[in-house]
């Protein structure tokens, strides 16, 4: 323990140091004053010292003259206030300070502006997300009560899936990082799947200290708010980040800002719907700013720090829809939001219905629609369904979720028939057996027209933030608001202006708009079909204008920033609004007359744009079946949505007659679970058989369940990468034997075990065309093996089967191999990262020596070692079929390399033995020069 006496001398001999970083005064006069060391004559008499270095010299005059105790517990406070004097950590190392038995008990309270602010932020942002966004102003609901992760994939920059989050603080992690020169989290996923309160809870757990990370400051910013500012106003970093979040109090010396200056590391950023930014002038060769002082435009702000030009060092979380395209080099890491998958949507659904009578009411009638399944998946989807159900339950008797033929406007309309029917005020006058949806409507249509024109506008202008004057200019009052549909929003100007307005949710508003082009007398036939025009721009031009986040020109007036999402859903409710099974509703509300022509005029454009889409789609060769394949447009599921949302058997049928080719291929396209309804309301009318290829999507069990009927038609089903349960194997399994015509079956990178390869063994032995399985990267044991393999032993058709990243292990490879012997079609057999020794690797060998079938091996990422190397050399002499053995990342020596050497001399047929990644020194792998077939390379 350092001895008390020795702090005077410290203080003589390290005066200059002291001196040169000492910066805050207050903290060290506050925390003397309250501890009684000094008076308010003494905190006078420092602070007329016109300098702080001069205050600092006070200081160190004063408390000498007050004896050792004074001096221990002046350097004692200068530990303790850890953000207030960071830059002296170097120096108490070099004193090797410990606290006097004195003073280590007295108390220091730090009250430095950055510690104080950071509180602040803290407090300000926990009071900011305590709550959910709900039905109106009045309701309030607890984000910790209502809060269900989603599943959050996590990609390379490649596109390659790594996997998946476990939790939120994984975020920030290392984990997926494949950039360490950027700044920015880029966080992405379809409209309503969750990016703002994912980042709300971000923001909530940081205000309780319970996200881990050492951000002391963070702050948060909606991407709208830069499409509120005028072309000519200027701030900079330091007003976007005071005047746009909190102000630090008792801080005249910019304390803060110059702290934020020097530890940029310390400051976290969230950005939410990068999106929706909307600007009307030229960004064409746009300046850098470097300068946190200088004033330039907003937007060029948010520019320059997602680039690391400003505050090189913080940290940016970023989000935007799918399809908003930033540059990797901007990006730090990248995670995809995939919605909740059923174990998320059990946990949300408990939330919303906590007794269990209320629970199996809606369970019951969820398992019995696998498309209202789908839709829930998405969680905005589920909060309207869900809260729409509570509300209307409470109001009438025995109210049930909507049937089958539910498509998104009808989920949509259930929310708008809620926020309306607060405007007749009748709680427990109206029950179930007298409730009309049309009567609602009609009570509540003058609000309802002027919500809707107000979206309308909105969204004429790309326009998503509302004045008082915009609300009273499209008739809407006070007692309005109160409805649902919008919700306030902060000042985004800073500068105290009026009330601000927001729809409840962007989809929200493109369903009014959708409304407004149905209602309004005065639009159309043709105009309501003008949002179609907006969706057919080239999305490789979007973001163009910054070098670092496009490419580096774009035309002039383009705008940068163009997303067409909201015109899509624009449009694809406007098929759901003009569909029959909503017409006898909508009469109530408009001109039968009207709504008829204006249902005609887009049928008739949906027609003539499926004919024409469909005529233009390039056809490719397939390598899976004979016959062409076609790779449709990222547009056409757009088609495909708007196409169910008509419910127009007609339409579908076109479309079905348009799909010439025998293979369609809609890899990569996005496609949840619920968009396999619109894609079966399609298929089922196809008159052929058809492969289909779905891998990489997001279909989910829910999906599988939706395509039940369209299986009949598929030879091809590839679900790949699909979060694929046991439980959709259970669904293949029974329609793909019932109906005996798949070729190829792909699984790969799904969940499935045991329970679900002996299902898929079933179908191996019933279906006698089928040629290709892959089942790769499962949770798949030896126990699935040997159901596999016998399977595969009695087919007589399968030739190619993939099953790499499993854990067959030994067992596993013994099964398979007894699979190979005498096999008459196997051509094709991965069994690659599985887990196999030499005891399963001198059981596949054997095998080969009674196998002619088998050309491409692949045994990469196993354990097998020399033990098995002598069994595989003695397969070369004998087997005259295989052409090509990977054995990359195994455990073979050269000694192993040297039985395959010798095997080779007698053996004509094989072109290539990989032995890449095994532990054969270069010297050693020179006496194998002479077989040019061995690569170690």
């Amino acid at each position: 323990m350092m001895d008390g006496t020795l702090f005077l001398r410290i203080l003589t001999k390290h005066r200059e140091v002291l001196v040169e970083h000492v910066k805050n005064t207050q903290c060290v006069l506050d925390n003397l004053k309250s501890n009684g060391f000094i008076c308010n004559e003494d905190i006078e008499i420092i602070q007329r010292s016109a300098t702080k270095t001069d205050q600092v010299r006070k200081i160190l005059e004063l408390v000498q003259s007050k004896g050792e105790e004074a001096c221990a517990y002046f350097i004692h406070i200068l530990h303790e206030a850890y953000d207030a004097y960071v830059d002296l950590r170097p120096w108490f190392n070099t004193i090797q300070y410990k606290p006097a038995d004195s003073i280590k008990d007295l108390p220091v309270i730090n009250t430095d502006p950055i510690s104080k602010y950071s509180e602040k932020l803290r407090s300000e942002l926990g009071r900011d997300t305590r709550f959910l966004t709900s039905y109106s102003q009045r309701e309030e609901t607890l984000l910790d009560e209502l809060y269900t992760d989603t599943q959050m994939e996590l990609f390379n920059d490649k596109g390659e899936s790594l996997g998946y989050l476990e939790s939120l603080d994984d975020i920030l992690g290392e984990q997926g990082v494949f950039n360490q020169e950027a700044e920015t989290i880029f966080i992405t996923g379809d409209a309503g799947v969750g990016k703002s309160i994912l980042l709300q809870k971000l923001q909530n757990l940081w205000s309780k200290r319970e996200l881990n990370t050492t951000a002391k400051f963070f702050f948060k910013f909606r991407c709208r708010m830069f499409s509120a500012f005028k072309e000519t106003d200027e701030i900079s970093v330091k007003d976007l980040i005071f005047k746009h979040n909190c102000y630090p109090d008792g801080d005249p010396d910019n304390e803060v800002f110059r702290y934020i200056l020097r530890f940029p590391e310390t400051v976290l950023f969230t950005f939410d719907g990068y999106d929706e930014i909307q600007m009307d002038f030229d960004m064409d060769n746009v300046p850098e700013v470097v300068s946190p002082e200088e004033k330039t435009h907003p937007l060029l702000v948010l520019m320059n720090l997602l680039c690391g030009k400003l505050l090189r060092g913080s940290r940016k979380v970023l989000t935007a829809r799918t399809g908003t395209e930033v540059q990797s080099r901007v990006i730090q890491k990248k995670v995809v939001l995939r919605g909740f998958s059923p174990d998320h949507l059990k946990r949300y659904m408990a939330l919303h219905f906590p007794k269990q009578e209320h629970k199996e009411v809606v369970s019951v009638q969820l398992d019995a629609n696998p498309h209202l399944c789908g839709l829930c998946s998405i969680p905005l989807f589920s909060w309207i369904i869900f809260k729409s159900f509570k509300h209307l339950q409470s109001m009438y008797d025995n109210y049930e979720l909507p049937d089958s033929c539910i498509t998104l406007t009808n989920v949509f309309l259930l929310l708008s028939e809620v926020f309306l029917g607060r405007i007749t005020k009748r709680p427990g006058l109206l029950k179930r057996s007298t409730r009309s949806t049309a009567e609602t409507f009609r009570a509540g249509l003058k609000t309802l027209v002027a919500f809707a024109k107000l979206a309308l506008l909105g969204l004429e202008k790309s326009n998503f933030i509302y004045s008082e004057e915009d609300l009273t200019s499209c008739g809407l009052s006070e007692e309005d608001l109160q409805v649902g549909f919008l919700r306030p929003v902060s000042h985004y100007d800073a500068c105290g202006g009026g009330a601000t307005f927001e729809f409840l949710h962007l989809t929200l508003q493109a369903f009014l708009t959708a409304f407004s082009l149905v209602l309004d007398s005065d639009i159309s036939p043709n105009e309501i079909l003008k949002f179609f025009a907006k969706c057919e721009y080239n999305k490789s031009s979007r973001l163009s204008c910054f070098s670092c986040l496009g490419r580096s020109s774009c035309a002039r007036d383009t705008d940068p920033f163009q997303t067409n999402e909201h015109f899509q859903f624009t449009n694809l409710f406007l098929c759901g609004l003009l569909s029959k099974s909503n017409a006898a509703f909508l009469e109530h509300l408009i001109s039968p007359l009207s709504l008829k022509k204006k249902h005609v005029s887009l049928k008739s454009y949906l027609s003539t744009s499926v004919k024409t889409h469909l005529r233009g789609l390039p056809r490719y060769p397939s390598t899976d079946i004979k016959g062409s394949k076609v790779h449709v447009m990222p547009n056409f599921l757009w088609t495909l949505r708007c196409i169910f949302e008509t419910h127009s058997e007609d339409v579908a049928r076109l479309t079905a007659k348009g799909i010439s080719a025998d293979y369609i291929k809609l890899a990569y396209c996005n496609i949840y679970s619920a968009d396999c309804s619109a894609l079966n309301f399609v298929l089922h009318h196809h008159k052929k058989s058809l492969g289909v290829d779905l891998d990489n999507n997001n279909i989910s069990d829910y999906g599988v369940k939706q395509l039940v009927p369209s299986f009949s038609k598929m030879t091809v089903v590839r679900f790949c990468v699909n979060q694929l349960t046991d439980s959709s194997i259970e669904v293949l399994s029974r329609e793909l034997i019932r109906h005996k015509i798949v070729r190829v079956l792909g699984l790969y990178k799904n969940h499935i075990t045991d329970v679900g390869a002996k299902m898929v063994a079933q179908i191996i032995e019933e279906c006698p065309h089928l040629m290709t399985l892959k089942l790769g990267s499962n949770h798949i044991t030896s126990v699935g093996a040997k159901f596999l393999a016998q399977a595969i032993q009695k087919s007589k058709s399968i030739f190619d089967v993939g099953m790499w990243g499993n854990s067959i292990g030994d067992e596993g490879a013994e099964a398979f191999a007894e699979a190979l012997k005498n096999h008459p079609k196997l051509t094709n057999l991965s069994l690659s990262a599985n887990g196999i020794s030499s005891r399963g690797g001198r059981s596949l060998a054997r095998a080969l020596k009674e196998n002619s079938s088998l050309h491409i091996f692949w045994l990469i990422q196993n354990q097998i070692s020399d033990d098995a190397a002598s069994d595989l050399g003695e397969a070369l002499r004998s087997n005259s079929a295989l052409t090509h053995l990977l054995l990359i990342d195994n455990q073979l020596t050269a000694r192993g390399a040297k039985h395959l050497f010798e095997g080779l001399a007698s053996n004509t047929t094989i072109k290539e033995i990989i032995l890449k990644g095994n532990p054969v020194s270069e010297e050693e792998k020179k006496q194998f020069e002479s077989e040019k077939r061995l690569y170690f390379h």
